[in-house]
């Protein structure tokens, strides 16, 4: 049975819930399993694979339906956009800034917030999924490192669909027909093969391949198919890390013509 929404949710938080949650109940059918994993009490970490733009509502709503605020790790630019950036600034989402010498606020923000006993959100795979079928990409260490320093349950989740709703890039939204939207979350990972040891980047590689293999597991269930037997992986790919890969394709064909 859904938990009881939360009640103090600040300002940010509201608007989004007042706008967006009555559109998302109007426009989606949601199946939703294992909100029994959520923990009772207490701060955790919640990774989840990464399809589309408006996944962070949908997956959003999941949590709130269920009890929970997520603070999303966001790449800070969208803290700066008009409107949109005074919503997650007052809903106290997390900024992200990329490869630059702020990028340790994030992790001492996130570890505040898990002090808090809040929940943390973490698209392991730092941007949407370059996998052509939209599997589960390599991950980033952060949330495997996050979670062995810290102690706090790391639980794996699954979503499909919301890329029907507005597909990968794409700036219009299709709204209509009704779609259908998949979340299904598992137990806490179980990272007790990591703990104690000194977080090299092997160990957390390693760690990481552990999440991305239990994320990967519950989209399988989704999906009802199997997942490629080799993870996709940007850093062995030609693919840009981040951004519209078919942007940058054509840009670079139209400065080579």
């Amino acid at each position: 049975m859904p938990r009881r929404k939360p009640r103090k949710i600040g300002a940010g938080y509201r608007i989004a819930v007042l706008v967006l949650r009555p559109l998302l109940m109007a426009l989606t059918r949601r199946h939703w399993r294992g909100s029994e994993n959520l923990p009772a009490h207490g701060g955790f970490i919640i990774v989840v694979n990464h399809i589309s733009h408006a996944d962070p509502f949908t997956f959003g709503h999941f949590l709130y339906d269920n009890g929970h605020l997520p603070r999303y790790l966001t790449k800070s630019t969208v803290f700066e956009t008009p409107f949109f950036g005074w919503i997650v600034r007052n809903a106290q989402q997390i900024p992200v800034y990329r490869e630059t010498a702020d990028a340790q606020k994030a992790y001492r923000a996130a570890i505040e917030a898990l002090d808090r006993g809040q929940c943390v959100a973490i698209y392991p795979e730092g941007t949407l999924t370059r996998d052509p079928q939209l599997w589960p990409m390599s991950g980033k260490t952060g949330a495997a490192r996050l979670a062995l320093a810290t102690g706090y349950p790391l639980l794996p989740a699954a979503q499909w669909g919301a890329h029907e709703i507005l597909p990968p890039y794409a700036h219009r939204p299709r709204l209509l027909p009704r779609h259908d939207v998949y979340v299904t979350l598992g137990p806490p990972v179980d990272l007790s093969a990591f703990e104690g040891q000194e977080l090299t980047g092997p160990v957390l590689t390693a760690a990481t391949d552990t999440v991305m293999d239990a994320i990967t597991a519950l989209l399988a269930e989704i999906r009802q198919e199997p997942p490629p037997a080799v993870r996709w992986d940007p850093r062995t790919s030609a693919l840009p890390r981040t951004g519209n890969p078919a942007r940058r394709a054509n840009t670079r064909r139209k400065a080579a013509g």
